[in-house]
């Protein structure tokens, strides 16, 4: 449990632990949230701390830097946790069947669900097929890369939409409708959302990167001053809400609460795998000839400059969504005519000469590993031909790249270790690796987990978590499954038995 008192963090002495993956046994000391000391074990007295403090004998567990997911949605994932599950549903018919499960009263609420895919369907989402299921209850069903949402006709006319021919609505649009909706009330959300951050912990995150739609700042202000989070949270500005960050000052890093910083500006170069609106040099086969048969593009790359420029200039380093290869070119260019410091986000499929371009620009990459074992069918399907350089985090890091993992939670669970797993058995599944050429070791994925730490040094903060199985010597399932011992952010537990 989050310690929520004001007072400076204890010092605490952590004894007869292994320092990082394979690492030798050591005694490390922790005050006022930074590491202070970090010696070799010597055989000392066990029960003698530094400065008196309480000594925890760990018994030769694993200490790791702590883990970030650098992107989230917490309010979409906090939510989802409490919504009807759609995961792994083959058809449009067969969600229509769980629906019909969970129809409840028809009270005027509003039904959500969330995490269908779409893409694979022999059938397609339309508001009929729900219709004939519950035509009177309001029903909201959000696609899993939150890109697309499949409403039926009585949520329709809530929003003024009656007219809508199917009911599947994409992108913006979409987002359009959802924030129609009745909201969830805000002490109820930051409820879920506190509740989010303490699981987060539980598996030994330390902070996360909040890509929340919306004016996540405030949000994040309004929350820090209820509770002190169990993660650290840096809270995305989007271009709505630009101009009042500028002229407040904000840049990114700036602390506006209790473990809550100003964090990138998010900015969409085009859409989603999915929906087959990710950006790419060649057509969706089935769609050629056709408007869209390429993708969108989001945000045409003069704006995207313009954009991209102005938040460099007052210290808001931007985010870009790039998915498909032609998006991540556009990207790069943005980033080279703007030269700044930043990220691109998913950066799914990349054409050959823009691997070594993140390196040559300072770009971080991003990425999703759980996303390339989720999708694979996907992208045999619809990027036929080029997943070779699909999810090419093998082919990045070789060009120098810095890699950060992320969930996109909801769209994957927020739960680093199912990260590290697959990107570094690239299967999640009974099948073989998918693209083995892409996968990385086990201490490159833990550093793209920990937003780059590989040690723990004196001066660092003391964001650490402890396990019980040296990654090294762990199988891809026991990785997924971790057993995350305690986790500290900022020098207080706030996960495990202390």
């Amino acid at each position: 449990m989050a310690d929520t008192a004001s007072a400076p963090a204890p010092a605490w002495t952590l004894a007869r632990v292994r320092l990082g993956a394979g690492g030798p046994l050591a005694r490390l000391r922790v005050a006022d949230g930074r590491v202070t000391h970090v010696v070799p074990e010597t055989g000392a007295d066990p029960d003698a701390g530094a400065g008196g403090e309480p000594v925890l004998d760990l018994e030769g567990r694993v200490l790791l830097p702590g883990l970030w997911d650098a992107h989230v949605h917490l309010a979409e994932w906090a939510s989802a946790r409490h919504r009807l599950d759609l995961a792994g549903t083959a058809s449009a018919r067969a969600v229509t069947d769980l629906v019909r499960e969970r129809a409840g009263a028809a009270d005027g609420t509003v039904l959500y669900g969330y995490g269908f895919r779409d893409g694979l369907w022999p059938d397609a989402p339309h508001k009929a097929l729900l219709d004939a299921v519950l035509p009177d209850r309001p029903v909201a069903l959000v696609s899993a890369d939150l890109h697309a949402a499949w409403f039926n006709s009585a949520c329709l006319a809530l929003v003024g939409r009656a007219d809508h021919p199917t009911g599947l609505i994409r992108e913006h649009e979409a987002h359009e409708v959802l924030a129609a909706l009745p909201a969830t009330p805000a002490e109820v959300l930051d409820g879920w959302i506190e509740e989010a951050c303490r699981a987060a912990a539980a598996r030994g995150v330390t902070g996360v990167i909040d890509f929340q739609f919306g004016d996540t700042v405030a949000d994040w202000e309004r929350r820090s001053a209820q509770f002190r989070p169990a993660v650290r949270v840096l809270a995305a500005v989007y271009p709505s809400c630009l101009d009042a960050a500028i002229k407040r000052g904000l840049r990114t890093g700036d602390e506006v609460g209790s473990l809550v910083g100003v964090g990138p500006l998010k900015l969409f170069t085009d859409g989603s795998l999915n929906t087959r609106t990710a950006l790419c040099r060649d057509p969706y086969p089935g769609l050629e000839g056709t408007d869209g048969a390429h993708g969108i593009e989001q945000t045409a790359p003069d704006e995207l400059v313009r954009l991209m420029r102005r938040a460099a200039a007052h210290g808001i380093e931007p985010a870009v969504h790039a998915i498909g290869d032609r998006a991540n070119t556009v990207a790069l260019d943005a980033f080279e005519a703007v030269r700044c410091r930043g990220r691109i986000e998913h950066a799914q499929l990349l054409s050959p000469e823009d691997l070594p371009r993140f390196a040559e620009l300072g770009v971080i990459a991003g990425v999703q590993p759980r996303h390339a074992t989720d999708d694979r069918d996907m992208a045999d399907r619809h990027w036929v031909g080029r997943t070779e350089r699909a999810f090419a985090y093998g082919d990045l890091l070789a060009a120098g790249a810095r890699l950060e993992f992320g969930s996109d939670a909801p769209v994957s669970p927020l739960d680093p270790w199912l990260a590290i797993a697959s990107a570094v058995s690239r299967t999640d599944d009974e099948r073989p690796a998918w693209h083995p050429e892409q996968r990385l070791s086990v201490p490159d994925a833990l550093v793209a987990a920990a937003r780059g730490r590989r040690l723990i040094r004196v001066g660092d903060p003391a964001d650490l978590v402890v396990v019980d199985v040296d990654p090294l010597d762990a199988d891809p399932d026991t990785l997924r499954t971790m057993p995350v011992h305690a986790t500290m952010t900022n020098g207080r537990w706030t996960h495990g038995p202390y």
